[in-house]
């Protein structure tokens, strides 16, 4: 059974699943690639840094993509239907904070930061990243508190290898 890290007697699994604290607990102990998704169309340029994305397979190739339902730039994606993943160097960690939000800038002011081109779909691509991977949505739903998006590849752009950004432990860490 698993137990609590803060409350190690108490049982945090049961007909509800995990504690949400624990279960954000063990995720914080994976290492996650660091990406800026980004999308630009009729409803506007848009980004955010992500940890939650993955393949989903190589024929059709597809990615995976998780976002919240309250960030702003969700609502862009959905509806350019459009997005680029921009997996990030260790080099681009200021970009990643600049996404996130942790800056305190926002909308079209964090594209001032970082060298953007675009690919086939129009949204922006960062010439920096390790890899972009440009996309159109295949599918969209909402799952509890987020919007699980799969994006069918239709350009990939690989940048030069070097270091990579992760997020593990609450913090980014080169690899």
């Amino acid at each position: 059974m698993l137990k609590s890290q803060a409350s190690p007697d108490s049982a945090v699994t049961g007909a509800t699943g995990p504690d949400a604290l624990l279960f954000r607990e063990g995720m914080s102990r994976v290492a996650e690639a660091v990406h800026v998704v980004t999308t630009d169309g009729a409803a506007g340029r848009a980004g955010f840094t992500a940890t939650a994305v993955t393949p989903v397979t190589d024929s059709p190739a597809s990615l995976l993509v998780c976002v919240n339902t309250a960030s702003r730039s969700a609502q862009a994606l959905l509806a350019n239907r459009v997005f680029c993943v921009n997996t990030l160097s260790a080099a681009d960690l200021a970009l990643a904070d600049i996404f996130s939000g942790r800056t305190g800038i926002q909308g079209q002011e964090r594209f001032l930061a970082g060298a953007w081109e675009t690919l086939e779909t129009g949204s922006p691509a960062l010439a920096t990243s390790l890899v972009s991977f440009d996309c159109r949505i295949s599918d969209a739903r909402v799952v509890a508190t987020h919007h699980v998006i799969i994006g069918e590849i239709v350009c990939i752009r690989l940048g030069e290898p070097k270091p990579a950004l992760i997020y593990r432990g609450r913090h980014y860490q080169e690899l």
